[in-house]
């Protein structure tokens, strides 16, 4: 068992000659929608022009002088260009060619997507990872959507930032880079830290690649699904509809995992539906509901707290059979959610996470439940970083404390688990 607790340069006008080169869609895809779109931005030098990113011309390089070009010089910080429609589309992936004139506009220190939701724009869910090169488009796969509004938000590094032509797609692009098929693709300053902590996870655990619980495997035992008990180390009562509300917390915490994942390097599942099967306490009088919607174990002691039934645990049945378990393997359980009574910070591992359950009460309507979060990571196999940094990496959700909500290097963490992995299920 693991367990983890917790410029100033002046840009150039661009000069219209020569031919422009039609756009071609990203291999396997079909019509760009972004033609079709009215581009805006949050500025536009006056030289430049917002129209370049969807007039469906492909450029020569990043510092393309023949075309027009998108440019903010010499304003820096978030800047965005947004893709408006006259009616909502589908859309499922996007790639942009930065405006990089070796000067006053640079790549992007980051970049990401958003879409208009009705009432405010929300970060697309489930992206593959946002590149930052010059000279080549730079593709992200995610969530399908359906929006009138796509917005590409650019955090400038030490210059402005630009753009040549966006993109976007229906379906999801075969690759993010013709020249690496396996969509391995983090960011290339996440490619040494990211190095760093495999070799790591190497060198610390001797059962990395023999272990098999971890919430990767119960979830292709499951054919992408997941099943929790509740441990409810607590005194206090629980009516049907705090039930519920702790089972839909679990649901949406968990789903910002898989979020990641989602499109990403041949990940098969879009969802990963977690259910509550049972729930544990000393005293059934505690569960204020009648309802036969979970099991309910009642007094059976381990590591002095209610523990579900053995039987039906994957914990205790790694074979994925559950012969002795009462209503059959649809009962089992993956993993616990033990919530205790005064428990402070939280541990996680194959076998479920635990955190305080005041805590954990307190948050249901938190966006983000962020011990709970740093747990599941364990359940994955992510790593604590107590007394270690990987290179150029300070706030991400593992390294306890410094975050409050999955970064890109927790996300791109979690794929390369996936990437040295996925051959242990066929990918």
């Amino acid at each position: 068992m693991r367990l983890r607790s917790l410029a100033v340069v002046a840009g150039a006008l661009a000069v219209l000659v020569g031919t422009p080169v039609v756009a071609h869609a990203a291999p396997g895809q079909g019509d760009n929608l972004a033609r079709s779109a009215t581009a805006t931005a949050s500025y536009t030098s006056p030289w430049e022009s917002v129209a370049a990113v969807n007039d469906g011309i492909d450029p020569g390089s990043s510092n393309d002088t023949v075309n027009r070009r998108w440019g903010t010089w010499p304003n820096t910080g978030e800047q965005w260009v947004l893709l408006t429609w006259g009616s909502a589309q589908t859309l499922r992936s996007a790639d942009v060619y930065f405006f990089d004139d070796n000067g006053g506009v640079r790549v992007p220190a980051s970049w990401r997507l958003q879409y208009w939701t009705g009432s405010a724009y929300a970060d697309v869910a489930g992206a593959s990872g946002y590149p930052v090169a010059a000279n080549r488009y730079n593709a992200v796969n995610f969530n399908q959507v359906s929006t009138g509004r796509l917005r590409v938000v650019l955090q400038s590094g030490a210059a402005s930032v630009g753009l040549l032509e966006v993109r976007a797609y229906a379906s999801a692009i075969g690759t993010t880079d013709p020249g690496n098929p396996s969509g391995w693709n983090p960011p290339a300053n996440l490619v040494q830290p990211l190095s760093e902590v495999w070799t790591h996870e190497e060198t610390t655990y001797n059962d990395l690649y023999g272990f098999r619980n971890y919430a990767w495997d119960q979830i292709f035992a499951n054919h992408g699904s997941i099943n929790y008990c509740v441990r409810w180390d607590s005194g206090a009562s629980v009516s049907a509809a705090l039930r519920d509300r702790i089972q839909a917390t679990l649901q949406r915490q968990f789903k910002k995992w898989i979020d990641v994942m989602a499109g990403h390097n041949g990940w098969p599942y879009q969802q990963v539906p977690v259910k509550v099967v049972g729930w544990a306490v000393r005293d059934r009088a505690q569960l204020q509901w009648t309802d036969s919607s979970v099991d309910v174990y009642v007094n059976n002691i381990r590591e002095n707290a209610p523990q579900c039934g053995e039987p039906c645990g994957r914990f205790f049945n790694q074979s994925g059979n559950y012969p002795n378990c009462p209503g059959g393997a649809s009962h089992h359980y993956d993993m616990s959610l033990w919530l205790t009574s005064g428990f402070g910070g939280g541990a996680g591992g194959d076998w479920g996470q635990r955190i305080g359950s005041e805590y954990y009460v307190g948050a249901l309507d938190a966006d983000n439940v962020h011990i709970l979060l740093h747990e599941m990571g364990h359940s994955f196999g992510l790593d604590d970083f107590y007394d270690w940094t990987p290179t150029g990496q300070c706030c991400f959700l593992m390294n306890a404390g410094s975050a409050t909500q999955i970064t890109d290097f927790d996300a791109w963490m979690l794929r390369d688990w996936w990437r040295h992995l996925k051959n242990r299920w066929g990918y």
